[in-house]
């Protein structure tokens, strides 16, 4: 007699592959990288130049979708996260180039008031029990409009520069706005593995000198995140405080905890993305981060998250937030009208909320 309960079906390996998060931002990414290797491989995008480009775009992306991914997964949004990065990016400015304060000192006290500002936002969720989006729609516009009024009150401008004079010696501000390995690439360059430059002052210099701090941030937080999510306990708690909050509770899950937590989160990925941006422009603009809310839920919808919470993963993210940025910078090399960016994102949004709605009743059973 076998041992298998009969009543047990087996999985098939094809099914295990469909309900995988990550499928969609996988497709996508094939053929993505598979049109654009065909339209624009002769036009730069894919010299050393050319894919630090849309690195750095990508980047931008990964870094505010892994809080955005993490989040709705415990089943929550953050429309603040565009509005946070405006403002997180104008307070470091004041403090360190209005108010005279050491760089370090601003950024540091930057992500505090951010990080504060996510809690409080998850606190009003939890206590409050209206809807994330309500809420974070709110602190959208509260911080939106501080950021526009402040450096019109103090400086009379909405634009304030001046940060990159600022920051010359101090130990904290490379971490967002340097550069690593950059010997290497002078000697990729010396020996011809990549691009110099033939003229000007910078005749000999290779065209790219290291890899920015920004796509550092990105790569260590989609690894953090990843392994956060699928590694640790609390990942599991991520999971059923999205897909079962009551029956999560009732397994003793913090649930509340958890949803702040990741509020918070969420807030330190956008004021990272800030961080970078300022030290990067040398300026902090008021219009910084706007619509960025809505990229990053697109690229985490992308990369097979559930509107509904409780089923995602940070490497679909990743890849959703990679799909932006090789498209934003491909149809440029394409020659392709680059309005036509936005068709394609309402098309790919489109797509991965049916394949995610097919997803979820496989999973569920529902019909």
């Amino acid at each position: 007699m076998s041992g298998t309960d009969e009543r047990i079906k087996e999985m098939s390996p094809l099914r295990r592959a469909l309900i995988r998060p990550e499928l969609g931002g996988i497709v996508g990414t094939i053929a993505v990288f598979t049109f654009f290797l065909l339209t624009a491989f002769d036009s730069g995008m894919f010299n050393a130049q050319g894919v630090l480009n849309w690195s750095i775009v990508s980047a931008q992306f990964m870094i505010i979708a892994v809080g955005a991914c993490l989040l709705m997964i415990a089943g929550e949004f953050d429309l603040s996260v565009g509005s946070m990065i405006g403002f997180s990016g104008m307070m470091i400015a004041i403090f360190s180039v209005t108010l005279s304060w050491p760089v370090w000192l601003a950024i540091v006290v930057t992500f505090a008031m951010a990080v504060a500002i996510g809690a409080l936002n998850g606190f009003i969720v939890i206590r409050t029990g209206l809807p994330s989006f309500i809420v974070t729609l709110a602190f959208l516009f509260i911080l939106r409009g501080f950021t526009i009024y402040l450096p019109q009150t103090i400086e009379r401008k909405t634009i304030i520069g001046g940060i990159r004079e600022a920051a010359e010696g101090d130990w904290l501000a490379p971490l967002f706005g340097g550069k690593i390995f950059q010997g290497l690439f002078v000697w990729m360059g010396d020996n011809g593995i990549i691009a110099t430059f033939e003229r000007g002052t910078r005749a000999g210099q290779p065209v790219v000198d290291g890899i920015p701090m920004l796509i550092v941030w990105a790569i260590l937080l989609v690894l953090f995140g990843h392994i956060l999510l699928t590694k640790t306990r609390f990942g599991n708690w991520i999971y059923a405080a999205g897909g079962d909050a009551q029956a999560a509770r009732y397994a003793g899950v913090p649930v509340n905890r958890v949803k702040i937590l990741m509020f918070m989160f969420t807030a330190f990925c956008a004021t990272v993305f800030a961080a970078c941006q300022v030290m990067e422009f040398g300026s902090a603009g008021a219009d910084r981060g706007l619509l960025k809310e809505f990229e990053a839920i697109i690229a985490v919808v992308i990369g097979g998250a559930l509107l509904t919470g409780g089923y995602g993963s940070v490497i679909g993210a990743a890849l959703g937030a990679l799909i932006f940025g090789v498209v934003q910078q491909g149809l440029f090399f394409a020659g392709v009208e680059s309005s036509l960016f936005r068709v394609f994102l309402g098309i790919i949004l489109l797509g991965a909320v049916i394949l995610n709605t097919y997803i979820r009743r496989m999973i569920t059973g529902e019909r």
